[in-house]
C-alpha cells in the first residue's frame, strides 16, 4: 500500500474532508467515542462518504503509526454525477452508452473493464458507493490509464440510478447466464445502459426487474462463466459493431 493513498488520524481526516478530498472508504475503529469522533462521522453522513468499522487490528495490519482509530482511502480519480453525464452525452448528439457493474470486487478486473469501457467510448461507469473494489493504484494501473480519462460515477443507491436511467430515455441491459436471448441478437443502436454483475453471483434480482432486456452469451466450453472483464468487451463491441463505429 503506498503511503500516499491514505491519510490516517482523526483531524487529518476532517481536514482533508473539508478542503475537499473525495475518499473511497473511510476505516473507522470499532467503539471510537469523543467529540471529535461525532464532528468527523457527521461529515461522513452528511457528505455520504462510504466507510466501515473495523477491529483496532485491521487498523494496525494497515499503518504501524498513531491513526486515533482512523484510517482514510484517498480517492486517485474524481467521481462524475449521473445528473450531468446523461444530459451532456445528450447534448454532444450521442446515444448514450453507459457501463454497470453490480458487486465487481475484484481491483483488478475493474480496471480490465474500464481499459475496455474507454476503448469502446463508453460515456461512463457506474459504480455502488459500498459492495464493489476500491478504485485504487492497482486499479489504475490495470485500466492503462483509463479511469483517469472515463467518467466514473460513484452511485449511493444504485437501484435509484438505474431508475434515473430509465426515466432519462435509457434502455436497460443486464448480462445474465439465466437469459434466453443471445448478446447478439438485441438492438444496441440505441440509448443504454449495460449491467455486469459479479462472477459468483451475477447480477442482482432487484436489478433485474428494472431492466429491459436480459442477455447471455453462448458458451461451449466445460467452465460456465467468462471473466466478467471479457464479458464486458464481447457486448460492447457488439453494440460497436451494431452503432457503425469502426
Amino acid at each position: 500500500m503506498k503511503k500516499e493513498t491514505f491519510i490516517y488520524g482523526l483531524r487529518p481526516t476532517m481536514a482533508a474532508i473539508k478542503a475537499g478530498k473525495e475518499f473511497e472508504k473511510v476505516f473507522l475503529q470499532n467503539g471510537l467515542k469523543g467529540d471529535i469522533f461525532r464532528e468527523l462521522f457527521g461529515l461522513i453522513r452528511d457528505l455520504e462518504i462510504p466507510f466501515q468499522f473495523v477491529p483496532v487490528e485491521k487498523l494496525n495490519r494497515l499503518s504501524h503509526q498513531n491513526h486515533q482509530g482512523v484510517i482514510s482511502f484517498v480517492s486517485e480519480i474524481t467521481y462524475q454525477r449521473i445528473e450531468d453525464l446523461v444530459p451532456f452525452a445528450f447534448e454532444q448528439g450521442r446515444q448514450p452508452l453507459f457501463l454497470i457493474l453490480d458487486r465487481v470486487t475484484d481491483v483488478r478486473n475493474v480496471g480490465a473493464i474500464a481499459r475496455t469501457a474507454e476503448c469502446a467510448g463508453v460515456d461512463g461507469l457506474i459504480i455502488p458507493a459500498r459492495g464493489s473494489a476500491q478504485i485504487n493504484s492497482d486499479a489504475i494501473k490495470t485500466s492503462a490509464g483509463a479511469l483517469y480519462k472515463l467518467p466514473v460515477v460513484r452511485a449511493q443507491n444504485l437501484k435509484e440510478t438505474i431508475q434515473f436511467l430509465k426515466n432519462s430515455g435509457l434502455t436497460i441491459i443486464a448480462a445474465t447466464e439465466k437469459a434466453s436471448v443471445g448478446y447478439s441478437a438485441v438492438d444496441y443502436n440505441k440509448p443504454l445502459a449495460l449491467i455486469l454483475g459479479s462472477e459468483g453471483e451475477g447480477v442482482s434480482e432487484e436489478y433485474l426487474k428494472l431492466t429491459d432486456v436480459t442477455v447471455q452469451i453462448p458458451l461451449f466450453g466445460e467452465i460456465e462463466s467468462l471473466n466478467v472483464s471479457v464479458a464486458s468487451g464481447v457486448i460492447l463491441f457488439e453494440a460497436l459493431r451494431q452503432r457503425n463505429i469502426q
